[in-house]
């Protein structure tokens, strides 16, 4: 019997063997499973990290290119505007050009007319004057005679 009893005590100690290998099987098994959750909490909170810098840097993005565009909006619509005045100026001062140019002609006609008769003018001063002269030596003349013919006959 004691061989019986023997034999027993060694199946279960086989059995507690086995059951205790079976345990430490499934403690390891547990621990890599738990170091693999672990490893995977870690690197899904990285990846989350990552993730919310990345929302954060877009989101800053996105206000920089707001704050871009309306920068932009009203130099565009300024410069819009100066260019319009800029073109209304042009073309105010093309036609005011035009009217210059004409008038200049005008004025440079009117000058050379008005030197014309100023020449003319002169020129019959100077005649003028010179028959004037020329009367006058002539009325002295005739004075002189008339006045030696009065003087003769007293």
């Amino acid at each position: 019997m004691m061989s019986v009893a023997s034999s027993g005590r060694s199946s279960t100690t086989d059995d507690n063997d086995e059951h205790e290998a079976s345990q430490a099987v499934i403690a390891t098994y547990q621990a890599r499973e738990e170091e693999i959750e672990r490893r995977k909490m870690e690197v899904r909170e990285r990846v989350e990290s990552q993730l919310n810098r990345a929302e954060e840097e877009t989101r800053r993005l996105a206000q920089v290119w707001e704050e871009l565009e309306v920068m932009t909006d009203p130099m565009r619509k300024e410069v819009g505007i100066v260019r319009k005045k800029i073109d209304l100026a042009n073309r105010d001062l093309k036609s005011l050009g035009h009217i210059c140019q004409k008038k200049e002609k005008e004025y440079k006609e009117a000058m050379d007319a008005f030197q014309e008769k100023n020449n003319e003018k002169a020129q019959l001063t100077s005649t003028l004057v010179e028959m004037v002269n020329q009367s006058e030596k002539l009325r002295m003349r005739k004075l002189e005679e008339l006045s030696k013919i009065v003087n003769s006959n007293i």
